[in-house]
């Protein structure tokens, strides 16, 4: 399993931006999907955007569409999410997570992202975004 450390989170005010970061080892990164998910209290864990081992696509739940931008640096194995314009209701701890290996790509991407908060998972332990309004 991909091992993660994410980082940059923090405390902002509504209509700012952070990027957070997610390093990782033990595996093999551009050999996986990868993407970011989020939990708040007293709402179900939700993904927010995935993205390809070749960056050819990304995936975004449609409250990020716009605001949002995933990227991934395979040579440094690091994965990122910028997050611009934020919202109050984008205030969670958020995780970044290996929702598949590359060969499962067919199967679509917000398939594969979705799945990953279907299930069980060793989730890393997050950073926490808070956004006052």
């Amino acid at each position: 399993q991909v091992q993660v450390m994410e980082s940059g989170g923090g405390l902002v005010q509504a209509g700012g931006s952070l990027t957070l970061s997610c390093t990782t080892s033990g595996a093999t990164f551009s050999d996986y999907v990868m993407g970011w998910f989020r939990w708040a209290p007293g709402k179900e864990r939700e993904e927010v955007s995935c993205i390809t081992s070749s960056v050819e696509k990304a995936y975004y739940l449609d409250s990020g569409k716009g605001r949002f931008i995933i990227s991934r640096d395979n040579d440094n194995n690091t994965l990122f999410l910028r997050m611009n314009n934020l919202k109050p209701e984008d205030t969670a701890r958020y995780y970044c997570a290996a929702p598949a290996p590359r060969g499962e790509e067919n199967y679509g991407l917000r398939f594969l992202c979705q799945r990953l908060t279907w299930h069980s998972y060793n989730w890393g332990q997050g950073t926490q975004v808070t956004v006052s309004s």
